[in-house]
C-alpha cells in the first residue's frame, strides 16, 4: 500500500507547467461560482466533482494515470448533478468513462507503465470506425433516451454522449487522436449544460467546467506528450528513471 501511495503521488508530479496553471485557474473560478449562489448539497458536490473532473482531464493530458482514482470520485459526483438536472445521457457518460478509462487504468498494470511510450495514430480504418460508431451511439442514445425518459434535452444530451463515449475508448487505445473527440466533447457539453442552466435545472458551475476542459482539450495539441514529440521524450526518461529506482529499492 505504501509503494501505491508513492506511485499515486508520483504521477501528480512532472506535469506541463501550463496544466497547474489552468487547474488554480479553474479552481479560482468555482470558488468564486460556489461563493455567489446559495450553498446546497448539490453545488457542494458539485464543486468537488468539478475539481477532481479538472484534475482527471490534466492528468490525461499530462499522459498521467493517476485519472483512474479521479476519474471514479468525479464521476460519482457527476452522476448525481446529472440526475439533478434531467440530463440522463450525462450519467451514462459519466458511467462510461469509469468503464472506459477508469477501471481498466486502474486494474491494468501495463497501462499504468510509462504510458507516453504508447501514444498511437489512427490510420484511414481507424477514424471510419470511429466516425461510424460516434455517430451510431448519437442516434441510437438519442432516440433511446427521449422515447423512455423525460429528458427535455434528449439530442443536445445524446451527441455529448455520443462523442464523450467515443473519446473515452480512443483514449484508453492510446490513440492520440482522442483530443479531436475531446474538443468536440467539451464544445458539445458546454452547449448541454448551458441550455440546462438557462432552464433553471443546473449550476453554473459545470457550464464553467466544460469549458476548462476545452481549454485542456486545445492546450493539448501543443503541451501535451500525446502531440509534443519533445515533451513525450522527457517523460518517457523521467518514467524510466523512476522504474529503475524503484526496481533498485526492491532488490
Amino acid at each position: 500500500m505504501k509503494h501505491y501511495i508513492q506511485f499515486l503521488s508520483h504521477q501528480l508530479k512532472g506535469w506541463p507547467q501550463q496544466n497547474y496553471y489552468l487547474f488554480f485557474f479553474s479552481l479560482g473560478c468555482q470558488v468564486m461560482t460556489l461563493v455567489n449562489q446559495p450553498i446546497t448539497p448539490l453545488t457542494i458536490l458539485t464543486f468537488i466533482g468539478t475539481t477532481l473532473g479538472v484534475l482527471c482531464v490534466l492528468a490525461i493530458n499530462a499522459a498521467k494515470s493517476v485519472n483512474g482514482w479521479l476519474g471514479v470520485l468525479s464521476a460519482i459526483c457527476f452522476i448525481v448533478t446529472g440526475l439533478a438536472a434531467k440530463n440522463y445521457l450525462s450519467i451514462f457518460e459519466q458511467l462510461a468513462y469509469v468503464a472506459t478509462l477508469d477501471i481498466p487504468v486502474l486494474l491494468s498494470a501495463s497501462w499504468n507503465v510509462n504510458m507516453a511510450s504508447k501514444i498511437r495514430q489512427f490510420t484511414g480504418k481507424s477514424w471510419a470506425i470511429a466516425l461510424f460508431g460516434t455517430a451510431a451511439v448519437y442516434l441510437i442514445s438519442g432516440w433511446g433516451i427521449g422515447t423512455f425518459t423525460d429528458d427535455p434535452r434528449p439530442w443536445v444530451d445524446a451527441i455529448s454522449f455520443a462523442i464523450s463515449l467515443a473519446a473515452g475508448i480512443i483514449c484508453f487505445l492510446r490513440f492520440n487522436n482522442q483530443y479531436v473527440w475531446w474538443i468536440a466533447s467539451g464544445l458539445a457539453q458546454m452547449v448541454l449544460w448551458f441550455i440546462s442552466f438557462r432552464q433553471g435545472s443546473a449550476t453554473l458551475a459545470m457550464f464553467i467546467n466544460s469549458s476548462i476542459y476545452l481549454m485542456n482539450d486545445v492546450l493539448a495539441f501543443t503541451i501535451s506528450p500525446w502531440y509534443n514529440q519533445k515533451e513525450r521524450a522527457r517523460l518517457i526518461k523521467q518514467e524510466t528513471a523512476y522504474a529503475a529506482s524503484l526496481s533498485e529499492n526492491a532488490n
